[in-house]
């Protein structure tokens, strides 16, 4: 090293690449079929597309408002009234981001404060633990169980201290494609209310649900919401996740907090995606109102192709990811499995155990099933195999 040279101390000295990025890359460097990393390998509607090109032909391509363009705030307003019955506020309580990712980092920022703890639900998405470490905040979890991973309110409400500022759920739940019921926001509700508590609802696969009661909003939760941020993903629901379009619903005073973080972090999102979302939203609402039958189909052929084989399936919710337990066809632990799985079998998932702060002794991997049919059936095949 040179004298001139200095190397910083890390504010995340854990973190390495992710683990979608190298399950990613170990499938093409095998040329496996690639079930890890969760994003479709078919096209958005045609018509999104076609309206993205009519926004940059016509020269919308200068900065965006930075709260978001009016017309996708206000089509954002209408689909929630329509599904949650609560209507926001488009001025003041919607606001575009750069994916959904960036709206949880924001939220995040905005509301954690040095000491404060957040409590999330393990297995949890990998962006949560390092936006609350940057905050200052201390990250508190509650384990929950194969194969229903349900939330025991007593053992949560045992963790909640003085210092807890924020909770953050999912659902439907990534990875373990299980859904919040509208008893689970209640149970949620009467362990919070006395408490300065917030709660940040990642919902970014609310078009993805199988239940017969559908997705179970916080939105939709009359005093939760007055008290929450929801944050949800176009990338999900029109299988573009490449645009990083999403969006959070907040009451005033926190969207307040979250746009000042915001303004700084991204400023605004690319204008002629936002214009071309707005005009699908009011034009096609049957694609999302159908977005539910169309993954439904996806996983009941997929779950059928692999019934041969010898892993046991567990039951999928929502979201277009499913669990598999493979203990009948290894030892491995799960990093190691699917490790093996991409360079021996050419398939490629991911291991829950990824997901978890603490150990996790289930033999479960996780697969993405929004894939055309081919991708799905011949990737069973060779699952069937082993």
């Amino acid at each position: 090293m040179s004298q001139t040279s200095i190397t910083p101390e890390s504010k995340l000295p854990a973190l390495g690449t992710t683990i979608f990025t190298q399950m990613s890359a170990l499938a093409a460097q095998h040329n496996a079929i690639n079930l890890s990393q969760g994003f479709p390998d078919f096209d958005g509607p045609d018509y999104l597309k076609a309206r993205l090109a009519h926004h940059v032909s016509e020269g919308a391509n200068q900065y965006a408002p930075m709260t978001g363009v009016q017309p996708l705030r206000d089509a954002i307003a209408a689909k929630t009234a329509e599904l949650y019955g609560y209507k926001p506020d488009s001025n003041s309580e919607v606001t575009i981001t750069a994916g959904a990712t960036e709206a949880l980092y924001a939220a995040m920022t905005a509301l954690v404060r040095p000491g404060d703890e957040v409590i999330c639900f393990d297995p949890s998405y990998d962006s949560y633990a390092p936006a609350v470490t940057l905050a200052g905040g201390v990250m508190k979890r509650i384990a929950l169980q194969p194969p229903a991973f349900r939330v025991d309110w007593q053992e949560f409400a045992a963790l909640l201290s003085p210092r807890t500022r924020l909770v953050i759920l999912n659902t439907p739940h990534n990875p373990s494609a299980t859904v919040w019921q509208k008893s689970d926001f209640e149970s949620l509700w009467q362990a919070v209310k006395e408490q300065e508590i917030y709660v940040l609802s990642d919902e970014v696969y609310e078009h993805i649900c199988f239940t017969k009661e559908g997705h179970a909003s916080v939105l939709a939760h009359p005093q939760l919401r007055e008290r929450a941020i929801a944050v949800s993903s176009f990338g999900k629901t029109y299988h573009m996740t490449g645009w990083k379009v999403g969006y959070c619903v907040a009451p005033v005073a926190l969207t307040a907090e979250v746009r000042k973080v915001h303004q700084y972090l991204t400023f605004s999102v690319n204008t002629p995606a936002q214009l071309a979302l707005a005009d699908m939203l009011n034009a096609e609402p049957e694609h999302y109102r159908e977005l539910p039958d169309f993954y439904r189909a996806r996983r009941d052929r997929f779950v059928q192709a692999l019934s041969k084989s010898r892993l046991e399936v567990l039951p999928c919710e929502g979201t277009y990811f499913l669990l598999a337990d493979y203990s009948a066809i290894s030892d491995l632990d799960d990093v190691a499995f699917c490790q093996w799985l991409t360079r021996e079998v050419g398939v490629a998932a991911i291991p829950l155990s990824v997901f978890c702060a603490d150990a996790f002794p289930h033999k479960l991997i996780r697969l993405c099933f929004a894939k055309q049919e081919a991708t799905l059936i011949a990737a069973a095949e060779r699952l069937c195999k082993i």
